[in-house]
């Protein structure tokens, strides 16, 4: 009796174990974000790539266009935070965290980095209720082009 309730124990035991093994962490994904020190939607943007699975480095500047200039954003592309991966690619704006993934996962051919122009409402660190404003998430390539990367057209696709 004793075995059997040795052997129900050891059972009982090992399946706790395995339940409260977790999956392994997932690496998070550096990126530096350059921005005002008194930008509150640059720090919500912040915390919505950080619950995405991204290890952000806040860097607090005076002068974001020195930022810009120096990784070549053109003002047309600009908004009001520039994010920066190891390998150098440029993330301009309120850029959905899953982008930035899926462009780092596969860079396109020639391509330097994304962009969303401006701060359109209801995009992520712009959320402002249930307003909503469609937009396009643009890729800016080495050469100075650029072209759609994605369209957002519903506040649900961002993520």
């Amino acid at each position: 009796m004793y075995r059997k309730l040795f052997a129900a124990g050891l059972l009982l035991l090992a399946l706790t174990s395995c339940a409260e093994e977790k999956k392994p962490a997932v690496e998070d994904i550096p990126l530096t974000t350059y921005k005002s020190a008194s930008c509150g939607c640059c720090t919500l943007w912040i915390d919505h790539a950080r619950d995405n699975g991204f290890a952000v480095t806040a860097m607090d500047v005076d002068d974001l266009n020195g930022v810009k200039n120096r990784h070549g954003i053109d003002p047309r592309f600009q908004s009001c935070h520039t994010s920066v991966s190891p390998e150098g690619y440029i993330f301009e704006g309120h850029i959905p965290a899953k982008l930035v993934r899926r462009f780092l996962q596969n860079p396109p051919e020639g391509a330097k980095g994304l962009a969303v122009p401006a701060m359109p409402p209801g995009s992520p660190g712009m959320e402002m209720g249930d307003r909503f404003v469609p937009y396009q998430v643009l890729q800016i390539n080495a050469d100075g082009s650029h072209s759609v990367y994605a369209e957002i057209n519903t506040a649900d696709q961002q993520y």
